[in-house]
């Protein structure tokens, strides 16, 4: 469509769909982790569907006011279509991070598995994981500007790249890491009545988030830089950008997924929590003032 800011004519229906759902699944997890006490442990899952529903709710203001003529007269439409692209790219990382909280949460209980220190899991994943949120909120705001220039918005462009290609190489690490605890436990045959469940929900989630990496990373390798004035440049624009339906399957959908995931498998419900309730060595659930001793190898 001529002058969109989103290349296409935005549908008007999906984002009060997504931003009324993500509003529920917010409201359901601002009451879990008050009714479990679990805002450490996954408070950053509330915060995301608040991310979301905000960035779907100026998607839809968008999608009546979608015309880009310049940055003077259409700044209104330019600062919201902005602030929507960033609301909702960079919740994902964030969901990353709450499930490395769960997951350092998780090793805590059974801290003589765990193939790093358990206090070590946040702090490390948690630093990398800023990296490629500041990485990816500045790609996001350099590269959605279609009024910045061709070396700003390419600049955009390599940033998101980078910080998307990070945030894969992290999902494999952690993927193998929960793995690797997960076969220690069955291996020292470990009751699993509180772990099971919250491992194979890091499993699926983990499994939603990768997916929308690898699409996110697709979608940025094609051709990305928006220019209103070439006609013929924004058709050989990546057809995930030019088609407003992929966004909807791989993004929109696959988060909602993983907000319902953990809405329905609630980590405050299987685990302890505080940190001084862990499994001893002998299988037999303790409490403690002192965490558990760590005498194992890093690996």
């Amino acid at each position: 469509v001529k002058g969109s800011i989103y290349i296409y004519a935005p549908n008007k229906g999906a984002p009060v769909f997504f931003a009324v759902a993500f509003a529920l699944s917010l409201a359901f997890h601002t009451w879990q982790c008050h009714r479990y006490k679990a805002w450490k442990m996954i408070g950053l899952q509330p915060l995301c569907a608040l991310l979301f529903t905000l960035g779907y709710a100026m998607r839809e203001w968008n999608a009546f006011n979608y015309i880009y003529v310049d940055k003077t007269t259409s700044s209104n439409v330019l600062l919201v279509y902005i602030l929507s692209q960033v609301f909702v790219y960079i919740a994902p990382p964030l969901l990353e991070l709450a499930n490395y909280h769960v997951l350092g949460r998780i090793l805590h209980y059974v801290p003589w598995l765990s193939p790093l220190r358990p206090s070590l899991i946040t702090s490390l994943f948690g630093g990398i994981m800023l990296v490629v949120e500041i990485l990816n909120s500045v790609g996001v705001s350099l590269s959605a500007n279609p009024s910045a220039t061709k070396a700003t918005q390419n600049l955009g462009a390599i940033l998101t790249k980078v910080a998307i290609a990070l945030q894969l190489a992290v999902l494999l690490a952690f993927l193998a890491l929960a793995g690797c605890f997960h076969f220690r436990c069955r291996r020292h045959s470990v009751p699993d009545k509180r772990i099971k469940t919250p491992l194979l929900t890091l499993y699926c989630s983990t499994a939603l988030i990768l997916i929308r990496c690898i699409y996110r990373l697709v979608e940025h390798l094609g051709q990305t830089r928006v220019d209103f004035r070439d006609q013929d440049a924004l058709r050989r624009l990546s057809p995930l950008l030019r088609y407003e339906f992929w966004f909807y399957i791989f993004e929109a959908t696959l988060m909602l997924l993983n907000s319902v995931l953990w809405n329905v498998f609630h980590p405050g419900r299987f685990l302890p929590a505080e940190q001084n309730v862990f499994v001893g060595r002998d299988g037999e659930e303790t409490v403690d003032e002192v965490e558990v001793g760590d005498d194992r190898g890093v690996l």
